[in-house]
């Protein structure tokens, strides 16, 4: 049976290339369907609860309508504009658009010789500029990327199609399926449970601040805020290699003298030997392919990893905030808590 048609239509490849920020985008799909299968930023409002009352549905930007098979749409569209919307109707509704971002050929990431995190961040971020139903396929040799890779869509709610390794080379292809921002269900109350991660980063050891850093990338590349709250010896970290021109009192200078200041000076917790250790730790890094840990610091910046420094402890070793490196943030007890109560892991490194 064919499809009604309306006057005020919109095709899925129109649709596809609208900027969603500028405009509504009104699911009159029942919640479970939008739950498995949604579009980000969407208000969902069911079409058997909608009825006249269009008070929920902003009124200063176009409107667009969609259903399952673009019938019920044309219906609610057109009281839309009889009310005064600029409104308009997805032709052909979801099962439409969908097949139209499956036509489309999956987007290709070579992720191989990457290191964890690597090809997780990588697909992470390739995914973000997705829209809904669209795939990726990403090439990997790391071998840990099959079992990372099926926790990652899992957690995120994206749908691993298939996965498959030949000649070392590990296949996976992904449908972007998590809403990436949840769907606005009209009237309902923001969403406060919490699954972010935050780390005390006590330690200033090379090896344990690696760790510290692959986590945290990790964390950030399913999508969760992550706190690293550096406190004592983990404030080195966070020093500029450079001398800074600060006042300080005769202790702290001789503190400031006797700490490693920036992350290349940092030392193992094992297997020191005299600095040897350090260099040795970071050639074979390189040669494995294994980002640096200053690399590992960019990325979790770039990825909106918050790093606090403890103000008491600063104090204390007698740091200026002039002297840590830039996007840093100065917190105290408070702000570690209220991290930790949003979180559900801690970790104390």
């Amino acid at each position: 049976m064919p499809k009604a048609a309306c006057a005020f239509d919109i095709s899925p490849a129109s649709f596809f290339d609208l900027d969603f920020d500028s405009v509504t985008i009104l699911d009159i799909r029942d919640p479970d369907a939008v739950l498995v299968n949604g579009i980000p930023g969407a208000l969902n409002i069911p079409y058997r609860t909608l009825g006249d009352d269009f008070s929920s549905i902003p009124r200063d930007r176009p409107v667009y309508v969609i259903c399952y098979g673009g019938v019920w749409s044309i219906d609610v569209t057109e009281k839309l504009r009889g009310a005064g919307y600029d409104a308009y109707n997805l032709a052909g509704g979801f099962e439409a658009w969908l097949k139209y971002v499956n036509d489309r050929p999956p987007v290709e990431i070579d992720a191989k010789g990457l290191r964890c995190p690597g090809p997780i961040v990588k697909t992470a971020d390739a995914i973000k500029t997705l829209r809904n139903g669209e795939r990726v396929r990403v090439q990997a040799t790391e071998e840990a990327f099959s079992s990372d890779i099926r926790v990652w869509a899992q957690r995120t709610g994206n749908e691993l199609i298939s996965l498959d390794t030949v000649d070392g080379v590990i296949t996976a292809l992904i449908r972007k399926r998590g809403s990436g921002e949840p769907i606005r269900e009209a009237g309902a109350a923001p969403d406060s449970a919490g699954n972010d991660k935050t780390f005390v980063v006590f330690s200033g050891d090379l090896d344990k601040t690696i760790a510290a850093f692959i986590i945290a990338n990790g964390a950030a590349s399913l999508g969760r805020k992550v706190t690293m709250f550096f406190t004592f010896w983990g404030l080195n970290i966070l020093r500029k290699p450079e001398k800074v021109s600060v006042q300080k009192s005769l202790i702290e200078r001789m503190f400031g003298f006797m700490m490693p200041r920036g992350t290349k000076k940092l030392g193992l917790s094992r297997m020191n030997m005299l600095g040897a250790g350090p260099r040795m730790i970071r050639g074979i890094m390189a040669q494995k392919g294994i980002s640096s840990l200053e690399e590992l610091i960019i990325s979790a910046r770039a990825h909106g990893v918050r790093l606090v420094a403890c103000q008491m402890s600063m104090d204390v070793m007698g740091i200026r905030q002039e002297e840590l490196i830039d996007g840093v943030e100065l917190g105290g007890v408070a702000t570690f808590i209220g991290s930790g109560e949003t979180s559900d892991m801690s970790l104390f490194i």
